[in-house]
């Protein structure tokens, strides 16, 4: 099957991360931010909560969808082994490597901001996003290898018949609905380490996968339909903050997740699939920017915090430092260093079987997690 670059997929991944960053350092301005494992401000923000709930319900699930597509490409152009060992160096390694020496240092900051006694403390953090998607590779790849086989199956023809109407996305909902009817997640927003976080993802997860799969046709549906997708989850999201506010329902919640995200979907696939050598860089920059992201947060909270200025201003500076130092570190070091190209998944274009030409390598692209 041919694959094409698609820069849509990548521009989402890249905003996704950005608002991933945003959305943690709104955390540091609420009330609640300890109970996390936070740096809490002792001035607030809660009023960024509202924005933030409406983000909380797809920002997570979206990388999901994303990875998904991403295996598409990958598995296109590799067989089964090749395909493990592109994401063991990928994903594993830099998931290990995280657990022990990077998820640490922000627990560092935490105890150092706080007076704490200094310990170490190895644990997934943000990084549980990595352990899950490489546990999606190694449980979907059987199906994924068994659909790139068999590209003219009845399932194939039927699920590109049902994504060219605009409920055919949605009809997919009916299986994170009853997800979280089995699951029952306290909230839905709840997706690190948790039973609901991994069912959502590996649902996503492979759906991401199959959307892909079935060509165009899912695309021109969620581009042509976007304004109603878009439109339901406004309406979903202003009940959600009203009339369903002291006991939301996650069925509901669910059906506005794929909304926004299929209106998402087709506004990228209508205004983003345009190349740009800004989005080349930046593409490359969201994985490690992802994975250092939470203990430039913590410095920036740490630095930043203690200053007698306006809250808001300190909100835009830690998010200024946060952005601004992480591209640094990405620029400096960790795109200029083997080992830590290697150790921050940068090392996976020149490992690529099929990265032969400038072509091809710049589609691969495509293939990098959120």
């Amino acid at each position: 099957m041919k694959t094409t670059r698609r820069h849509d997929i990548d521009w989402l991944r890249v905003i996704a991360i950005w608002l991933l960053l945003i959305y943690h350092i709104a955390i540091v301005f609420q009330p609640w931010a300890m109970l996390f494992g936070f740096i809490r401000s002792e001035e607030l923000l809660t009023g960024l909560w509202k924005p933030m709930s409406m983000l909380n319900v797809w920002r997570i699930p979206i990388l999901f969808y994303v990875s998904g597509m991403g295996v598409y490409f990958a598995i296109m152009k590799r067989n089964w082994k090749q395909l493990m060992l592109e994401r063991s160096k990928r994903i594993l390694l830099p998931f290990i490597f995280g657990f022990f020496a990077i998820t640490p240092l922000h627990m560092f900051i935490f105890q150092d901001y706080y007076e704490m006694p200094l310990g170490y403390f190895p644990h997934t953090g943000h990084l549980w996003f990595l352990g899950n998607i490489f546990c999606y590779v190694l449980l979907a790849s059987p199906l994924f290898f068994y659909l790139k086989k068999n590209t003219s199956s009845r399932f194939t023809k039927g699920l590109t018949g049902l994504m060219r109407h605009p409920l055919g996305p949605l009809s997919i909902t009916i299986f994170f609905v009853i997800e979280v009817l089995i699951v029952k997640p306290s909230l839905f927003e709840l997706y690190a380490e948790t039973l609901h976080g991994f069912f959502l993802g590996l649902l996503a997860f492979i759906f991401g996968f199959l959307f892909v799969y079935a060509g165009k046709t899912f695309w021109e549906t969620v581009e042509k339909w976007r304004w109603l997708y878009i439109g339901l989850a406004v309406i979903l999201y202003t009940l959600r903050l009203t009339i369903f506010e002291t006991a939301p329902l996650p069925y509901l919640t669910t059906l506005e997740s794929n909304l926004w995200i299929f209106g998402l979907f087709g506004m990228g696939f209508k205004y983003l699939n345009q190349p740009s050598s800004i989005l080349s860089y930046l593409s490359q920059a969201a994985y490690p920017v992802y994975i250092i992201h939470m203990f430039v947060l913590y410095a920036g909270a740490f630095l930043i915090l203690p200053l007698e200025i306006p809250v808001l201003l300190k909100f835009i500076l830690v998010v200024a430092f946060t952005m601004i130092i992480c591209y640094l570190i990405y620029e400096i070091l960790l795109k200029r260093i083997g080992i830590f190209k290697s150790l921050f998944g940068l090392n996976w274009v020149a490992g690529n079987p099929s990265a032969n030409n400038n072509t091809k390598a710049v589609r691969s692209k495509a293939e990098v997690i959120a």
